[in-house]
Order: C-alpha cells, then sequence, then structure tokens
C-alpha cells in the first residue's frame, strides 16, 4: 500500500510539472482510491505552498558597478607612488631635498655636508696623494642632473694609507666649492670608492683657458638622449686630466646631492684645470646650473698642502 501511494505522489508531481490528464491512471480499489485522493490533496496543497513561497522570493540583487570615479580613485590609490625627483631649483631644490624623502634628512640636519667655502686651512706636510691613472674605456651619460663618465676598473689613488677605486666623475656649473669666497665657472668631480665602501671625491676646479683635450673627448661623445649612455670607442687617458701641481685642501663632508651621505673624504686641487670658453658653454646649454649652495663648515678641521 505504501509502495502504491508513493508511486501515484511521484505520478502525481511528475503529471504536474508535465501536464498529464491524471485521468489516464489506472484504477484501483475504492479504499486505495480513497486514500490516494487524500494523498493527492496533501501533495496539490504543499505544491501550491511552494509556488507562492517562489513567487513572493524577492529576485536576486544585481552586482551594483562602481561609478567610473571611484573606480579610477581606487586605482589611483592602489598605483606605485612617484619617485621623489629632486632638483636645483624650485619645490625640488636644495632647500627641500631633507623634507621630500626620509632617507634624504641628512640633507637638512647633517653637520658635515658639502659644498663649503674652503677657508682657514691649516698648513701641514700633507702627504701628497698617489694617482694611479691610466687610459681607460669609459661611457658618458647625461643622468638628467649632470654629464657623468662611467669607466672601467684600474683607477685609483691611495691617500692616508687607503686606496681608492675611481669610479666615475661628472660636472657642476658653476663651481660648489669655492675658496676663500671665490667661486670658479665649472667644478669636476673624480668619485672613489674603498673596499668597505668609503667615498672620496677629489675635486678639480675650472678656470677660462685653453681648450681641454680630454674633456673634449667626453664632449665629443654626449648622448643623444638622457639617460642612455654612450660608449666611446676610444680609451680616455685620466693622467692628461689633472693639473700638474698636486698640492690639495681637505676635510671631511658629504655626497652634494641626495642622500647626501656624510663621511665623504675630500680632496679639492688647488691649482685649477683650465677649459676653453667654448667647453664650458656646452655643458652650460645643457645643465646652466646644477650646484649645490654652500653648507656650514660648522668649525670642521680643513688641511692644506704647504
Amino acid at each position: 500500500m505504501r509502495i502504491l501511494f508513493l508511486a501515484f505522489a511521484g505520478m502525481l508531481l511528475w503529471s504536474s510539472a508535465h501536464a498529464i490528464d491524471p485521468r489516464i491512471i489506472t484504477a484501483v480499489n475504492p479504499k486505495e482510491e480513497e486514500d490516494m485522493q487524500l494523498l493527492a490533496e496533501r501533495i496539490s496543497a504543499r505544491l501550491a505552498t511552494l509556488r507562492k513561497s517562489r513567487e513572493a522570493r524577492p529576485a536576486a540583487p544585481m552586482p551594483r558597478k562602481k561609478p567610473a570615479a571611484a573606480s579610477a580613485a581606487a586605482a589611483g590609490a592602489n598605483a606605485p607612488q612617484q619617485g621623489h625627483a629632486w632638483h636645483y631649483d624650485g619645490e625640488g631644490g636644495p632647500a627641500h631635498w631633507g623634507r621630500m624623502n626620509p632617507a634624504w634628512a641628512t640633507c637638512a640636519s647633517g653637520a658635515r655636508q658639502s659644498p663649503i667655502d674652503i677657508r682657514d686651512g691649516i698648513r701641514v706636510d700633507l702627504d701628497p696623494v698617489q694617482f694611479d691613472y691610466r687610459p681607460t674605456r669609459f661611457q658618458v651619460l647625461d643622468n638628467g642632473h649632470t654629464v657623468q663618465v662611467n669607466l672601467s676598473t684600474g683607477n685609483t689613488i691611495t691617500v692616508t694609507g687607503r686606496s681608492y677605486e675611481l669610479t666615475q666623475f661628472h660636472f657642476h656649473l658653476p663651481s660648489e666649492e669655492r675658496i676663500n669666497g671665490k667661486g670658479f665657472p665649472m667644478v669636476l668631480h673624480l668619485v672613489h670608492k674603498d673596499a668597505a665602501g668609503r667615498h672620496a671625491v677629489v675635486a678639480l676646479l675650472v678656470e677660462d683657458g685653453e681648450p681641454h683635450e680630454v674633456v673634449q673627448q667626453v664632449w665629443n661623445n654626449l648622448p643623444l638622449e638622457k639617460r642612455e649612455p654612450v660608449l666611446a670607442a676610444a680609451p680616455l687617458d685620466l693622467d692628461k686630466l689633472m693639473p700638474s701641481r698636486r698640492e690639495y685642501y681637505t676635510y671631511m663632508g658629504s655626497m652634494t646631492t641626495p642622500p647626501c651621505s656624510e663621511g665623504v673624504l675630500w680632496i679639492v686641487m688647488k691649482e685649477p684645470i683650465r677649459l676653453s670658453s667654448q667647453q664650458i658653454a656646452i655643458f652650460a646649454r645643457l645643465y646652466p646650473m646644477n650646484a649645490r649652495p654652500i653648507q656650514e663648515a660648522a668649525g670642521r678641521m680643513i688641511k692644506e698642502s704647504n
């Protein structure tokens, strides 16, 4: 009997879904027919309840589309931030370097910053700087702040018992250093590093005079585009870059560009080198002014050769 009820219920459900006339179902005895009729009524009532429940259920909400402006704002919030661009004037100029990037705080707070006005030096018998420069391969790079000459290995100086290797030199106009208040048209900074990562910078002050063959070789290889280095075909004879006399001033200072790291040994040659006015003008067309202002000497020891 139970099996018959279940079969009848299944047929009734199927017929409800497929519009089958229930009269096609084979007749059964009166008692079973009465029971099945009662079951059919219950099933019909249940189906009606389910249909009403389905019709009353609210439609699933469509996903909300973010406004274009909100999407753009979210994308901007997650986008990488622009790098800290420093310059020599305006909001990116030297007065702001120390606040532009936490890593550059020394530019504002350092006690031994460069450049300085070199004056009142103590005259002593300084050991000569031993320059071991030789012809070397080089690249010329306009890095957006100056013209920089990157050098192959093998060029060193030895001073105070330490050996430093020359890695690159670059130009500033006008000179960053002053000597007893006097400035110069340009300066070259020759950047060296020792095995422990300490820096020594040799400064070559520039006066107007005859053309300089080594600097002309650099100008001949100036790149057409910024940040695209040019590898020169012929080597550069760095020994010819130096002045004939090797007396110098020395003090402890910093790099003159961000992050303005301190602990740099400065060696400023007393005798300037000479560039022609045309050679100076070539650099001035690229960088009319790329010199950091003079920093406080703050009582630092300055020594000079006798």
